[in-house]
């Protein structure tokens, strides 16, 4: 079994900076998740074990960056230039697919860490 744990999320002002952490027990493809309410679960990103492989929903790229230290068995998303459309809960999630994990059926997942930004 995977374990997971996000941690990061809080409130910030449009054009500030936040990066979220998740401990990723396991040699698994990681990435990241977010909802906000009334909507569906929406795809961020994702990187592979090794640290490639990296993939980024349009909305974020170039503002968002993932990456890893497996020697701490911590996955960041650094998130840059946040807008108030970033407001969400992301989830964590991990999967030894790293498709399978892009396209929402990752087998394990955190329990979420609120993300609010203000304009």
């Amino acid at each position: 079994q995977v374990h997971l744990v996000e941690s990061g999320g809080g409130l910030v002002q449009a054009g500030d900076s936040l990066r979220l952490s998740c401990t990723a027990t396991g040699r698994t493809a990681t990435g990241w998740f977010r909802q906000a309410p009334g909507k569906e679960r929406e795809f961020v990103a994702a990187v592979a074990y090794s640290d490639s492989d990296k993939f980024y929903a349009d909305s974020v790229k170039g503002r968002f960056t993932i990456s890893r230290d497996n020697t701490k068995y911590t996955v960041y998303l650094q998130m840059n230039s946040l807008k108030s459309e970033d407001t969400a809960i992301y989830y964590c999630c991990a999967d030894l697919s790293e498709d399978r994990l892009r396209i929402g059926k990752a087998a394990y997942w955190g329990q979420g860490t609120q993300v609010t930004v203000s304009s």
